[in-house]
């Protein structure tokens, strides 16, 4: 169940279908972002948060992972030529989403190393 929960929410946010979108949401759904320190409580300003989200873009769903009430996704987000990966951890409560922590992992870098490491 879980599974199709979180499916049917990228499904909706994919398509813009905001009505979709929030049926997913738990009444006292908590949007976070860590890295920016962000918050967003109660479905209406969350799904305003997605519906104004500036430029056209698309996402397609990379993996997805369900344990019982837990699950994580991984998505490539496609915004103005450029594709960032997000990685959303998602608790659900009573058939919907109830929290989600969303990680933005910017790509850089690796810095020297001590160790031989491989790229790929």
């Amino acid at each position: 169940m879980s599974k199709q929960l979180i499916r049917r929410y990228w499904d909706c946010a994919n398509a813009r279908d905001w009505d979709g979108f929030a049926a997913t949401l738990h009444p006292e759904v908590e949007y976070r972002v860590p890295q920016t320190r962000e918050r967003i409580r109660g479905i209406a300003d969350y799904v305003a948060f997605n519906a104004g989200y500036p430029g056209d873009w698309t996402l397609e769903v990379v993996r997805l992972l369900t344990d019982g009430d837990e699950a994580v996704s991984e998505i490539a987000f496609h915004v103005e030529q450029q594709t960032l990966n997000g990685i959303c951890f998602f608790t659900i409560q009573d058939g919907l989403i109830r929290r989600i922590d969303d990680w933005w992992p910017e790509p850089y870098e690796a810095p020297p190393r001590a160790v031989a490491t491989e790229r790929y």
